[in-house]
């Protein structure tokens, strides 16, 4: 596609995508906040800490909660790669904001990979959330919905263009 005009975009879907990613964004500067202050103070009580089995805090400071509790397995804990999921969340989401700005095949092809992943992130967090910390994190299951749906506006968009360039092309 020739043409990067933004107006090619339907509106709802710059809408979408900006509100989207600026709640996911909050999202995530939450959950980091929530870490940093549980490590700083261990009796630290978030607003997401309503009980024993629904604990954002809890979800957070698990192993789980850096590096999707895999990265700790292939370097050290304190690792430099080993960084929080929320801070994962931030670049996400920026990175979401920012593509989202070009309406170019290969920017909706990224955005939709990305997406790809972050959903498969998202199951496989959601599965160690369910069966093994048997807990429920309103923050996590939040952003696990906004990269639902940020999935399928990238899958819109991605469909929208290939249309566009079929008819003019």
């Amino acid at each position: 596609m020739a043409s990067n005009s933004y107006s090619e975009v339907p509106k709802w879907e710059r809408k979408t995508r900006l509100c989207l990613c600026i709640f996911g964004l909050f999202l995530s500067f939450y959950a980091l906040h929530v870490e940093i202050s549980r490590e700083r103070d261990p009796e630290y009580r978030a607003m997401c800490d309503l009980g024993d089995s629904v604990s954002c805090s809890k979800v957070f400071t698990s192993r789980w909660g850096r590096g999707f509790g895999l990265v700790q397995f292939f370097f050290a804990k304190d690792s430099v790669l080993n960084q929080p999921n929320s801070l994962l969340g931030i670049i996400f989401y920026t990175l979401q904001l920012a593509l989202g700005q070009s309406v170019s095949s290969r920017a909706a092809f990224l955005l939709v990979l990305a997406s790809w992943v972050s959903m498969a992130g998202s199951l496989y967090l959601a599965g160690v959330l369910a069966f093994i910390l048997g807990d429920f994190c309103v923050v996590c299951v939040s952003t696990y919905v906004v990269n639902f749906l940020l999935l399928f506006t990238n899958l819109k968009r991605r469909t929208g263009l290939e249309a566009v360039k079929k008819k003019t092309g």
